[in-house]
């Protein structure tokens, strides 16, 4: 567990990796779909080895992932970031509901698609006068790795529903298409820009590792369109097992 004389901050390098400092959990993390083929559930796969310090690959090319090995100096990776630097209040659309909001940055899209599981999250918001459409839509807003989605609960007085997560980086799995996704930030921690610019901190976010981001530093994606892949994993199966590393929140 960390605590607040021991923070974790990833730092956004020129070009190069991500430079990552602080005592963290790093474990790939899989997409796992309910009967329905449905993405549904987060569950933790193998753990990955790391010390207090250590660089994340940022370029995709890397040999040793997820870790840097210096693959973005012979690919001439262009890291240039391209990440709006405000809130995601200030970024977001919002849909509004009876008793609930959903606000939505669709620029920081992991199509990870646990928004619209059963429904989608939007129409659950605009139906949130009934009990089951407010828990639609807390867990499928709550689920989403990147925060693209954020719930608000009127009934509480427009409080954030966020689930309880402890700082941690996941590294994305989606055996049900066959990719490899990014690099998702859990629990609150700090990215700052290679020009020194702290972004806002999020409770959920995802970092770009295929290199193809046209959001970077963050995942849009992109690892869909290219098919990206960590090869040297084993076949993670995509079949719930029953746990969830993702706490829905109550309303």
């Amino acid at each position: 567990m960390n605590n607040a004389s021991d923070p974790v901050t990833v730092v956004v390098s020129v070009d190069g990796p991500y430079l990552v400092t602080g005592p963290v959990t790093v474990e790939y993390q899989v997409i796992a779909q309910d009967d329905t083929g449905a993405s549904w559930t987060w569950k933790r796969a193998d753990p990955v080895t790391t010390g207090s310090r250590f660089k994340l690959c940022r370029c995709g090319h890397s040999g040793n992932k997820p870790f840097c090995d210096n693959s973005h100096l012979r690919e001439g990776f262009d890291g240039t970031e391209t990440a709006s630097r405000a809130t995601h209040g200030e970024q977001a659309a919002v849909t509004d509901g009876p008793t609930m909001s959903l606000a939505d940055v669709r620029s920081l899209c992991a199509m990870a698609r646990f928004c619209d599981g059963h429904g989608d999250a939007w129409s659950a918001v605009e139906s949130s006068s009934t009990d089951e459409a407010r828990g639609t839509a807390a867990h499928e807003a709550s689920h989403c790795p990147a925060g693209r989605l954020v719930a608000y609960d009127k009934s509480a007085g427009g409080a954030a529903v966020e689930p309880d997560l402890e700082p941690s980086i996941g590294i994305i799995e989606d055996p049900a298409v066959g990719v490899s996704g990014g690099l998702w930030l859990r629990g609150g921690i700090q990215v700052t820009s290679e020009d020194g610019t702290p972004y806002p901190v999020r409770n959920r976010a995802v970092l770009c590792r295929c290199g193809a981001s046209r959001n970077k530093p963050f995942c849009d994606g992109a690892h869909r369109r290219t098919r990206f892949a960590d090869d040297r994993l084993p076949a993670y199966d995509a079949t719930a097992d029953g746990t969830d590393t993702v706490p829905t929140p109550s309303v």
